[in-house]
């Protein structure tokens, strides 16, 4: 009965260490699962937060966009009226040439002069200004080439001429093309 028992112990101490085996295996699967979760988990906030900071600056990058549209839009507003304007301007500007020839009979009395003055400032102050062309190197970006002439002297080759109509830009940007001859 001795050897039973002490055959018994054997095998109750064998049976201890597989079950402790497979409690460790168990566990340390569960452990292995765990921290193959928790690195999944891990990445899965890492990219929410990678698309959360795209988000975020694609976001910002909107509103400075929407404000600058909203600048640009407030500071060229009354383009369409000053461009319906600028004919009325250039008669304007051809009377008050007319009326200092010294052969014209028609002068400018002392309030159209005022009148004349302010209207220019006015629109000044509104951000349109003429375009100096006459004398001026020809440049497609700036002129529209009505016709081209002989040049008077050689230095006067590729610059205008003449300017038949003036050309204006509204807080930096043409809103029309001066109209010139050129000397060829």
């Amino acid at each position: 009965m001795a050897n039973y028992l002490k055959r018994l112990k054997e095998m109750t101490e064998k049976a201890k260490e597989t079950a402790a085996k497979a409690t460790d295996k168990k566990s340390s699967k569960k452990s292995t699962k765990k921290e193959e979760k928790l690195k999944e988990l891990e990445l899965q906030l890492d990219e929410s937060k990678d698309k959360y900071l795209r988000l975020y600056a694609e976001f910002e990058n909107y509103k400075k966009r929407t404000i600058k549209e909203k600048m640009d839009l407030l500071r060229t507003a009354a383009q369409e009226t000053l461009k319906d304007l600028l004919p009325i301007l250039d008669d304007f500007d051809r009377a008050k040439q007319s009326a200092e020839d010294d052969e014209s009979v028609e002068q400018f009395s002392d309030g159209v002069t005022l009148v004349y003055n302010k209207l220019h400032s006015t629109l000044e102050n509104k951000g349109l200004e003429a375009m100096v062309s006459t004398g001026e190197v020809f440049d497609p970006e700036l002129h529209e080439a009505i016709t081209e002439i002989p040049a008077p002297t050689e230095e006067q080759k590729g610059t205008v001429i003449d300017t038949v109509s003036k050309g204006y830009i509204l807080n930096d940007k043409i809103i029309r093309h001066a109209k010139v001859v050129v000397g060829k």
